[in-house]
């Protein structure tokens, strides 16, 4: 029976996950010979796996086991381990467009990946059943969990003005957010770095994410400042704890890293604070991706969070008036050295009708081309439109440092135009594992499914046990590696043999068979009274 939400002492136990009803009666199947590396962090062990109508049944020595499968599979030299759990990335585009090549989301699966949550850095809509409804519908080739984000909950009720919340507005919000936690969200997520989330004070944020916390979900921030934009890069990872140590939520920080050289080396105070805060009671973790450099908007980079009250219009209005023009510019000038210059900006696909020939250029090279200052370049650019760039801002130290930490998972942002979409788990195995050494391969499957299962409530997955749903990614140790990059970021990764999602085999020997085998994961609430009003 699925355990019912609980809060003691600081302790916070999400409400399960409902595993998907296993597909139509599927062939069984054996991997044999392989690695069994099985998400808890063990040693891995050579052993036999077999499958049956979507569930891993057996675990062990094949010919002990009394079973017949229909089909044997040697895995003797690769890694068998669960499915790869991606909890941060902007998938939702490609689960839900109409083209069942785009569904399938092979840039997910050739990762290793079964499944991913969407609707992080506060940009998931709040009807989570409906949604979930459409995709199962559709058909989609990863499995799928939801967050219920705070920028479409504060836009439809307040708009992308600068201003508090009115008592009414605060209760508008919240049903909103308990709609879709009741629907079966993970939890509640925000994005406070961005226009108009930015505008949500800490006592707004506190509210919303206590009604999740009340519904047995948590607390995903992309926090309001990884930098020194605002309030700081430590008092943003303070506020992210505060949240939750008066809504009860656990705390999940999205992509953790020190963003800029203003802030370089101070992962190490940013994991004292975790450290502390796990140490009084309170569940805190994080995400992170292997990559340098960090993928945003221009706008995002460069423009002061105040200069977007009204969205773009107010934006564009802005840069038109002669008495605001001069400090805003300013601004945008300090903003650009946070993030290392010119020369650190990598123009990466243009937005709406901008110029298609900038992709692939730094903003310092254009700005020399066209002979005028960055900033100046910049304005341009976004006036026609806009950009997203590559924002090459991390540090190596700061990078290992978080990777360091038990508390850490892989994730991957995956946004158009950088290549975490495409390679972000095969580049951290890549990384951590094999060129790096900072890690064996047992505590990176752990990093990447385990604990990630465990974190976001994916109640039978995230293991290789009997009874858990088969999700399993088989991979060659030698060739898992990541082909896309910066110049080329939508190029398939490689050394994915075999992939089960749902029991059904997605990839095989390297190659994708079309399958929609993915399933949306919704948490159970029948368990919970407030869900029952």
């Amino acid at each position: 029976m699925l355990a019912k939400t609980l809060q003691a002492a600081g302790a916070f136990a999400l409400a399960a996950l409902v595993p998907a009803a296993p597909a139509a009666a599927m062939q069984t199947l054996a991997f044999t010979g392989g690695t069994v590396v099985d998400g808890s962090g063990a040693p891995g062990r050579i052993a036999d796996i077999v499958t049956q109508d979507g569930r891993i049944v057996f675990v062990g020595a094949l010919d002990e086991s009394g079973l017949t499968p229909d089909r044997i599979i040697a895995a003797d030299g690769l890694v068998v381990a669960p499915g790869f759990i991606d909890p941060h990335t902007h998938a939702l585009a490609d689960l839900a467009a109409a083209e069942a090549d785009r569904r399938r989301s092979d840039n997910i699966l050739f990762q290793g990946v079964t499944t991913v949550v969407v609707g992080n850095d506060g940009g998931g809509e709040p009807a989570v059943g409906s949604l979930a409804e459409d995709l199962r519908a559709r058909g989609i080739g990863p499995n799928v969990g939801f967050l219920v984000g705070l920028g479409p909950i504060r836009t439809a009720v307040i708009g992308e003005d600068n201003r508090t919340a009115t008592a009414d507005e605060l209760a508008r919000m919240q049903a909103m957010l308990a709609g879709g936690m009741c629907e079966g969200a993970i939890g509640f997520s925000t994005g406070l770095h961005y226009t108009p989330q930015n505008f949500a004070p800490l006592d707004e944020v506190v509210a919303l994410a206590t009604v999740a916390a009340e519904r047995g979900g948590l607390y995903d921030s992309h926090i309001r400042d990884e930098s020194s934009y605002s309030q700081g890069l430590v008092a943003s990872i303070e506020e992210a704890i505060t949240v939750g140590q008066r809504s009860g939520a656990p705390v999940h920080i999205a992509h953790i890293k020190a963003l800029g050289p203003d802030v370089w080396g101070q992962s190490e105070a940013v994991i004292a604070r975790v450290e502390a805060a796990r140490a009084n009671g309170l569940r805190v973790t994080a995400d992170q991706y292997p990559w340098r450099a960090s993928g945003t908007r221009l706008a995002n980079a460069l423009v002061p969070r105040w200069a977007l009250d009204g969205g773009r219009e107010g934006l564009l209005a802005r840069l038109d008036d002669p008495e605001v023009r001069p400090r805003l510019v300013a601004e945008m000038h300090d903003n650009l050295r946070r993030r290392a210059g010119a020369e650190a900006l990598l123009l990466t696909r243009p937005l709406r009708g901008a110029d298609p020939a900038l992709g692939g250029h730094t903003l310092a090279a254009i700005a020399e081309q066209r002979g005028e200052d960055a900033v100046e370049t910049a304005i341009a650019i976004i006036r026609s439109g806009g950009y997203r760039v590559a924002s090459f801002v991390m540090d190596g130290a700061d990078i290992e440092a978080f990777a360091g930490q038990d508390w850490v998972m892989t994730a991957s942002d995956g946004s158009t135009g950088h290549p975490r979409r495409f390679a972000t788990f095969p580049k951290a195995y890549r990384d951590l594992v094999v060129d790096g050494g900072m890690m064996s391969l047992e505590r990176f499957v752990r990093r990447s499914t385990g604990l990630t299962a465990d974190t976001f409530g994916f109640t039978g997955r995230g293991y290789l046990r009997e009874g858990y749903i088969a999700d399993i990614v088989v991979f060659d140790p030698q060739s898992f590696a990541p082909r896309a990059g910066y110049a080329a970021p939508e190029e398939l990764s490689e050394g994915v043999r075999y992939l089960l999602v749902n029991g059904a085999l997605a990839i095989e020997n390297g190659a994708t068979t079309g399958a929609l085998a993915g399933q949306p994961v919704l948490r159970d609430t029948s368990h919970i009274d407030l869900c029952e009003e």
